[in-house]
């Protein structure tokens, strides 16, 4: 969840603090795509989903979309630390920067994604991520993208989409036992 923040907050000062916030979620659901397809690893490690809308990241949308109402009195969240709720459809920067936990790889490839598509409105990225070989139109609802589907588009080879898979397992284990920890 920081690592997500950080990346959110990182776009959102590129564009002085404020963004719509359909934009936002298309930039950092492209830059976990791009990440995963160069590096073999998503930025954020947020669950993929596909919407009415396109792709998406799941947590990143439910912190957007739900904000303090279902996550309460948020103190301990990273995201709040970085990101406001929505403002009409706008969140905005709270705060300084902080990008401690992202590389210089991830840094460099949420710039990339921000040169290519962070100045193009919500309904082009829309649009372009309609396109995208991984989304399916979940009829009103949301289907889950696996990993794997976006590799095997990309004609990724087969031995590195099962290795690549079983990092992920093994990162999805780690974080999971994490989160016990802490509850």
């Amino acid at each position: 969840e920081r690592k997500a923040a950080q990346a959110a907050a990182f776009l959102l000062h590129r564009h002085e603090g404020t963004l719509n916030y359909m934009v936002l979620i298309k930039l950092l659901y492209f830059a976990d795509r791009q990440a995963l397809l160069e590096h073999g690893m998503p930025i954020t490690g947020d669950r993929m989903v596909s919407m009415p809308h396109g792709p998406v990241l799941s947590g990143v949308l439910d912190f957007i979309t739900w904000g303090t109402r279902t996550w309460g009195n948020c103190d301990d969240s990273p995201w709040f630390k970085y990101i406001s709720e929505p403002e009409g459809y706008e969140v905005h920067l709270l705060g300084a920067l902080e990008t401690d936990e992202l590389s210089r790889y991830e840094l460099h490839v949420l710039e990339a994604i921000d040169e290519q598509y962070g100045r193009l409105n919500k309904w082009v990225l829309r649009d372009i991520s309609h396109n995208l070989p991984e989304w399916e139109d979940p009829h009103g609802s949301s289907l889950p993208i696996e990993p794997a589907e976006i590799l095997r588009a990309a004609d990724h080879p087969s031995s590195e989409i099962e290795r690549i898979a079983a990092e992920a397992e093994e990162l999805w284990l780690f974080r999971a036992i994490q989160r016990q920890a802490q509850s």
